[in-house]
């Protein structure tokens, strides 16, 4: 990859990052909400955004990260993934406490909560596969750690389309279609399914 295309690529990459969180932000639906409200909605969708950039750290599918460095900063993404997480959860926790404990026990109303708790718990499930690596065979840590992340993305991904919320139409199915493409990108080169046990004939 040529100097100019690696631009390109960075500029690309930042364009459909930035966007949705742009249009999050300048929302007229964020008008006389509270901060903390809006600080939890922007974390959810920088969480969005970083569910793109994990699998391309990892595929070392970034210019100039190539994969070695790639998965090594895929691992302080993955940090700063769980943490936007946290600070969702949290700051809807702080604006409205009923609703969270109806989503975290599956009986809120609203779909698209249930999906969102799906995919945090797999999330969380997927970071602790990733401290235990150094624990777990090869194998074993490829299988749970592709499947957790496999939840993780397609629950994000409902989640996000099923909320009519600050995100843009446009720029939340672009990032959505994005999150999904490069997963099964990264799942395809990396050839994943080799992880997973053969029948015997």
């Amino acid at each position: 990859m040529t100097r100019a295309q690696a631009v390109l690529a960075w500029a690309g990459l930042a364009v459909v990052l930035g966007g949705p969180l742009v249009v999050a932000a300048t929302s007229p639906l964020l008008a006389w909400r509270d901060p903390v409200y809006i600080a939890a909605g922007l974390a959810g969708v920088v969480a969005l955004a970083l569910l793109l950039v994990q699998p391309l750290l990892a595929g070392g599918l970034l210019p100039g990260l190539p994969m070695a460095r790639g998965r090594r900063v895929h691992r302080r993404v993955g940090g700063v993934l769980v943490a936007a997480v946290a600070v969702h959860v949290g700051g809807l926790w702080l604006t409205s406490p009923p609703d969270v404990i109806d989503a975290l026990s599956f009986a809120s109303p609203t779909p698209f909560s249930a999906w969102g708790v799906i995919a945090m718990w797999a999330l969380f499930g997927a970071a602790i596969i990733a401290l235990l690596r150094r624990r777990l065979r090869p194998r074993v840590f490829r299988l749970a750690h592709t499947v957790l992340v496999a939840i993780v993305v397609i629950g994000s991904v409902v989640h996000a389309v099923q909320i009519v919320g600050t995100m843009g139409t446009v720029s939340k199915a672009v990032l959505c279609a994005l999150v999904v493409a490069g997963f099964l990108k990264v799942v395809a080169d990396l050839r994943v399914w080799r992880a997973f046990p053969r029948r015997k004939a």
